[in-house]
């Protein structure tokens, strides 16, 4: 579900191509911030975390190609899409190969393309996120499983009857599950 926590970052050296592109989606609930160039949007980068940028390719000091080829070292996790008004095919080619770009839009831009282009990314990071944060998630646990295993050698053994069901062994005492579970609440501290 797309939130006013969309960060979306407009990299390009005319200002009238950021309004631009502001009014067109001012109806979405993003919250969009402007840079003059790559030099610029690199140092909000550092400030604030965005999870698009869309950047034009001619640019002086840094090209569009340069500058996504840098937030992919830096910021991987942003998805990066181009905006050009010379859509010669060595820029198009650079800007895919070292950047990694998600889209490539020639201007003038199809508005209801970008728009769809810009939610598509938006849950493109939403879904990276949510698999970083489970990814993290199960490796806290399978750490926290081998810490258990070194304290109580066996506890992470599945036993299963003759039609596969899991067995719990009923000669654990009350004692012992009281040790393990202030093992365990000693481990999550």
């Amino acid at each position: 579900m797309l939130t006013a926590d969309d960060t979306i970052l407009i990299v390009d050296d005319e200002p009238h191509v950021i309004s631009a592109l502001r009014r067109g989606l001012d109806e979405e609930p993003y919250w969009i911030t402007g840079a003059g160039g790559g030099a610029e949007a690199l140092q909000l980068m550092q400030q604030q975390s965005f999870k698009v940028v869309i950047s034009d390719e001619k640019m002086p000091g840094m090209s569009g190609a340069e500058f996504l080829a840098e937030v992919k070292v830096r910021f991987p996790e942003t998805i990066r899409i181009m905006l050009t008004g010379h859509a010669s095919v060595q820029a198009t080619m650079r800007a895919v190969n070292c950047g990694e770009i998600y889209r490539f839009f020639t201007k003038p831009w199809d508005e209801i393309e970008l728009k769809l282009a810009i939610r598509s990314s938006l849950e493109k990071y939403d879904l990276e996120e949510e698999n970083r944060r489970l990814l993290k998630t199960v490796r806290h646990q399978s750490q926290e499983l081998k810490h258990l295993e070194l304290s109580f050698p066996g506890i992470t053994e599945l036993r299963r009857d003759a039609k596969g069901a899991i067995r719990i062994d009923a000669e654990v005492s009350d004692e012992e599950i009281e040790r393990i579970i202030a093992e365990c609440n000693a481990v999550g501290q």
